[in-house]
């Protein structure tokens, strides 16, 4: 006989066990389906086992420059072993949460391979046993996996994935990096902080392409002054792999093609959905190029099935699948809330700067028709930066000239990724230029930059 529930939940990383949560939270009797390890690639081998390399890199950094802070290190090193070891830790801290959590709720864990088998229906097999499931409502929360080079496939052992950056064996001496969104550059900030000669390959005109243009280049200056080297408009047309390394042809924007050798090559050039061998194609839901076609309450084209995260389509984010779940689980239940947009999403990359953006980027404000107001207040303006020893970097925030609306605000610098969320409030309570001049900000602090860059936007800037 079939396992009766209320919903149940294909997938358990962010988008999918918050959704358990709120549904549980909501008195429904909740099913989650996990084939690997609860958490998802999030917190399993993406979002925080990153962070935790990063912040080695970043302390490492420190130690090797600890003269420029009054300090004494004879000699900085680690262990390659060790640093793997903190981040795998700290990754298996969470899962643990994650199980906690499902107890809490009374959510029930079906470990194994999920098939949708019809509407309402779900078979979960893991080796020789199958476990049949039945609810009115399932939940599609299956995510993305790395996408290989069509003619070069990761193999763990010089060309890797996300996944094989994160559990090295050895550090590389010299690494390229295919591709420059935040994956790529997170990892090419780690590597070069620890040492690694590090070149960013990316075929676009600048690196984190999505980001506001100013953003961009002043990445790509920073890294250069790393000791990265940075190509871009140019592409990789074949890897070759051999015992002592990796052969790269890459074609770089004035049409040259040369051969360069790296000791490793991380591919980071976007994602592929999950939707294969899950049961959509029998049932007919609708897909855009491998994503799932929902709407604003996750729902897709046939009843009884929705979707949510990575996916239905970009942003591929967590904190994007997580509102995406409680906004399927509340409108399932019955509630009202507003149908999700990506308008007020936060992007961050946790590199070295860090980068945190929300909202249209100068130009998209542009091609919207805005008339704007834009503000800039570097970091060498503000005392807690100067004080941090970390005055590189800028905040930028634009405006319509009209209304006041803030539009978009975009950061480069030290802790922009905890700073951008004062920016997303703000534009979710539809603040203008006018609440947030008056908004007191506390001194010192790296938050008075986004003060001063409100009023940098009107002629109003105090410290420059």
């Amino acid at each position: 006989m079939p396992e009766k529930f209320d919903l149940v939940v294909l997938g358990s990383g962010p988008g999918g066990y918050v959704a358990a949560i709120r549904a549980a939270q909501l008195k429904m009797n909740v099913a989650i389906v996990e084939r690997e390890r609860l958490g998802g690639i999030c917190l399993n081998w993406g979002c925080i086992p990153t962070k935790a390399l990063l912040r080695t890199s970043e302390i490492f950094h420190y130690m090797s420059h600890a003269d420029a802070y009054g300090l004494k290190v004879e000699k900085a090193g680690f262990e390659l072993d060790k640093i793997v070891q903190r981040s795998r830790k700290v990754s298996g801290q969470l899962n643990s949460g994650v199980k906690t959590l499902m107890k809490k709720n009374k959510i029930t864990v079906v470990e194994g391979t999920g098939t949708i088998t019809g509407v309402g229906k779900l078979s979960v097999t893991q080796g020789d046993q199958t476990r049949e499931l039945e609810a009115p409502e399932i939940l599609v929360a299956t995510g993305a996996r790395a996408r290989d080079l069509p003619f070069a496939q990761a193999d763990g052992k010089r060309i890797w994935t996300y996944r094989h950056a994160m559990t090295p064996e050895v550090m590389p001496e010299k690494l390229l990096v295919i591709g420059s969104g935040a994956i790529g550059v997170e990892f090419a900030s780690f590597y070069s902080d620890m040492g690694a000669d590090v070149t960013i390959v990316e075929m676009l005109d600048r690196i984190l392409p999505v980001e506001d243009k100013d953003v961009s280049a002043h990445m790509e200056k920073t890294l250069k002054k790393q000791g990265m080297t940075i190509l871009t408009g140019a592409g990789v047309e074949e890897l070759k792999t051999s015992g002592k390394g990796v052969t790269a042809k890459i074609k770089t924007k004035d049409g040259k093609t040369a051969a360069h050798e790296f000791s490793h090559a991380i591919v980071a050039i976007g994602i592929v959905p999950n939707t294969e061998n899950i049961g959509l194609e029998a049932l007919g839901v609708e897909t855009d190029r491998g994503h799932i076609k929902v709407d604003g309450f996750g729902r897709t084209n046939v009843k009884g099935i929705r979707a949510i995260g990575d996916v239905t389509g970009p942003p591929w984010l967590a904190h994007k699948a997580s509102h995406e779940g409680i906004v399927a689980i509340e409108h399932m239940a019955g509630l009202n809330p507003h149908p999700f947009d990506t308008w007020n999403i936060p992007g961050c990359t946790y590199s070295r700067p860090q980068v945190a953006s929300v909202g249209l980027t100068e130009a998209k404000a542009k091609e919207a028709g805005h008339q704007v107001k834009v503000g800039n207040f570097p970091f060498i303006g503000n005392g807690k930066a100067i004080a941090l020893g970390e005055a590189d970097g800028f905040i930028k925030t634009v405006f319509d000239a009209k209304t006041g609306e803030l539009l978009g605000a975009h950061m480069i610098g030290a802790e922009v990724t905890e700073l951008i969320q004062g920016y997303a409030i703000a534009r979710q309570l539809e603040s203008t230029e006018e609440e947030l001049m008056h908004t007191v900000f506390p001194h010192p602090t790296l938050s008075e930059m986004m003060h001063e860059s409100v009023l940098s936007a009107y002629d109003r800037t105090l410290h420059m």
